[in-house]
């Protein structure tokens, strides 16, 4: 089978268009505001939500070479990408900040990465923040020959390109689609696939304000310039990556009781926070409907 097609990520069946699913909701309905569910977890069991949208028109490109990608040590997009090298048979390095976990237990997720035949390759966090520099990727890749580099979170202009299908998906279904973000890149797509009149909500789950900046470059790589209609919230990243509080877990578990959704906590929680918050400070007029992109399930 020739390399472009063994790694052609349709080969998997993902299901497309992901289902979109009304939820009744009285902190909603009270306001005059539809809820509506995004059911992006439910495109592949391996690679669910915006791991798939972003991953595929990556993984077109590699042409069968080893993917070399970075995350932390909870990362979704490290889960994903050993995925889909274990499904497409192509290798994979998962370069993951923090050299003090090479001498401990792989947690949950990362032993399902190496389960999945990703080679590991623990750097320091000063390495790890310095990972664009040229000569600490040249560092990097000598060591495993000749890679394909995927950034952090999966997020490159492919990866924008790639999620206007989200934004296709959803035009004229909803006024405002809301996503959670990590890297920006399933925002920087998403803003650009839907219909003028509509409006993309990001909820970053990172402390720092810095999204603002990476959507806009994201878009320009690969739109040429702005697209579409976004903004973001900053005040629901619950204090910063992988953080949680007794309070998120209290409503994402109310949450999974009303509508039978089972909640991931890092994004999807935080997301659905924001907008029933939202949704009771009156930010969003009545008649409105509001859909949430549901981007990955609970490990």
């Amino acid at each position: 089978m020739p390399p472009s097609e063994a790694l052609d990520p349709s080969r998997l069946r993902p299901a497309l268009p992901s289902p979109l699913q009304p939820a009744e909701d009285d902190r909603f309905a009270r306001h005059g505001v539809r809820l509506l569910l995004k059911r992006d977890d439910l495109i592949h069991p391996d690679l669910p939500g915006n791991k798939w949208r972003k991953l595929s028109p990556n993984l077109r490109a590699t042409a069968g070479r080893t993917v070399l990608t970075f995350g932390g040590a909870y990362s979704s997009h490290l889960r994903a990408t050993a995925a889909a090298g274990r499904l497409l048979g192509f290798p994979t390095v998962g370069v993951v900040r923090g050299d003090e976990l090479a001498d401990r237990p792989l947690n949950p997720s990362l032993a399902r990465c190496a389960a999945d035949g990703m080679t590991l390759r623990f750097v320091d966090r000063a390495t790890y923040r310095a990972k664009a520099d040229p000569e600490v990727l040249a560092g990097l890749l000598s060591a495993f020959g000749e890679c394909c580099v995927i950034p952090e979170g999966g997020s490159n202009a492919l990866a924008a390109q790639g999620c206007t299908e989200l934004g296709h998906e959803l035009r004229g279904r909803a006024d405002v689609v809301a996503v959670a973000c990590g890297t920006g890149g399933t925002l920087a797509g998403l803003a650009a696939g839907l219909a003028p009149g509509q409006r993309a909500l990001g909820i970053p789950v990172l402390r720092g304000g810095f999204l603002g900046d990476t959507v806009r470059e994201l878009q320009h790589e690969a739109f040429g310039g702005p697209a579409g209609s976004w903004s973001l919230d900053e005040r629901f990243h619950f204090g910063g990556y992988a953080r949680t509080t007794p309070q998120l877990h209290a409503f994402a578990d109310d949450f999974e009781q009303r509508h039978g959704l089972p909640v991931e906590r890092l994004y999807v929680a935080k997301l659905l926070y924001a907008l029933t918050a939202l949704a009771e400070e009156g930010a969003f007029p009545t008649g409105t409907t509001v859909a949430a992109v549901i981007t990955g399930r609970p490990q």
